[in-house]
């Protein structure tokens, strides 16, 4: 058994999950690798809100699993994926996932979001 926090959203960390509504486009290094009009996005405190693209919408042969792993008390255990684009780029630890997400924030699973440093992601 872990002995890591397990937190709650609350009035002072609140976090929502909603639809986006829109359509979302994710390019890295200029190459789309994401396109959904089925992104949740997920607002945490006073964070920038992140979209969470379902899995299914992500250009499955630029993923390549990554080692890395983290853990917010929040929503989980996190694992990553490098993104490699057409050119042989490959960007480390763009991705990140809760393949198990708590409770709070169960929406999420299946659902992946692009680091704002390393791709671009667009609402429209």
């Amino acid at each position: 058994m872990s002995d890591r926090p397990v937190l709650q959203p609350s009035e002072t960390h609140p976090i929502t999950v909603e639809a986006t509504g829109k359509h979302v486009t994710v390019r890295v290094n200029g190459e789309v690798v994401a396109d959904t009009d089925n992104a949740l996005t997920l607002q945490e405190s006073t964070y920038p809100a992140v979209q969470y693209i379902p899995r299914d919408d992500v250009v499955q042969s630029a993923l390549r699993d990554s080692t890395t792993e983290t853990y917010c008390p929040f929503k989980g255990e996190a694992s990553y994926f490098h993104v490699v684009t057409g050119s042989g780029d490959t960007v480390e630890d763009a991705i990140w996932t809760y393949v198990e997400p708590f409770p709070a924030v169960a929406a999420i699973g299946g659902h992946v979001a692009f680091y704002p440093d390393k791709a671009v992601v667009t609402v429209a």
